[in-house]
């Protein structure tokens, strides 16, 4: 079994997520104690945050190379970022990583087509929303992404970033996100991508009228697979 490598605190809330995630899924498929080895690499989130705000997405993107290598160093044999932001620099960050690197956003559309899902969506942080990566990383492959208007962008934003990020979760944002998701499935959506690894906190299955696609649980999966994979 490969060792898995993350890196976290991109926030520590969703590295805990991804942890758990992968400790569920292996228990309800094996039904046993035997878990994968995994390496966490939390990182200063405040400093990359601020570095993401300037436009220094080079520097930001050495804070994960950085890591990513202590995990080599330690013994990952590949790793996975526990959040989707850090994913516009992936090209540039998987060429500098000595271990393979499992894309967030190639996950997410081996998934909706399984499901056959062509048209979604999309929520999350501002940056992600209103920078072209991850819409461009969906049509390639042939899935095409509904961002919400800028109003709503804002509101998802400050959910995220006040909130979500603290471990926050608030009954009335709920209520904010799911009139956005509203929205989107009048425009078209047929299923509502959670494009930010902290927004499961407080959207769940069941609570919308199409599928939420949750991120973090697809990432986690599929590196769980990888590292049973032969």
């Amino acid at each position: 079994m490969k060792t898995i490598g993350i890196v976290g605190g991109l926030s520590p809330e969703s590295t805990v997520l991804y942890y758990t995630n992968i400790i569920e899924e292996y228990r309800r498929r094996y039904r046993n104690e035997e878990y994968p080895e995994i390496i966490i690499y939390s990182v200063n989130f405040g400093k990359f945050t601020r570095l993401m705000e300037k436009g220094r997405f080079k520097e930001a993107a050495d804070i994960i190379i950085k890591a990513i290598k202590a995990l080599h160093k330690a013994g990952a044999d590949f790793a996975i970022i526990s959040a989707n932001t850090p994913h516009i620099a992936f090209d540039y960050i998987a060429s500098q990583s000595p271990i393979p690197l499992i894309n967030i956003i190639d996950s997410l559309a081996e998934e909706l087509k399984k499901d056959n899902i062509g048209r979604i969506g999309l929520l999350g942080t501002k940056f992600t929303l209103t920078h072209n990566f991850y819409v461009e990383g969906l049509r390639k492959h042939g899935i095409n992404a509904i961002v919400p208007d800028l109003e709503d962008v804002e509101v998802i934003n400050r959910i995220i970033y006040e909130e979500l990020t603290k471990g926050i979760v608030n009954e009335y944002s709920r209520k904010l996100l799911l009139k956005i998701i509203e929205k989107l499935i009048r425009k078209g959506a047929e299923a509502i991508v959670l494009a930010c690894t902290e927004l499961p906190l407080i959207l769940k299955e069941n609570m919308t009228n199409v599928k939420l696609y949750d991120t973090a649980k697809i990432h986690s999966i599929k590196a769980l697979e990888y590292a049973l994979k032969e």
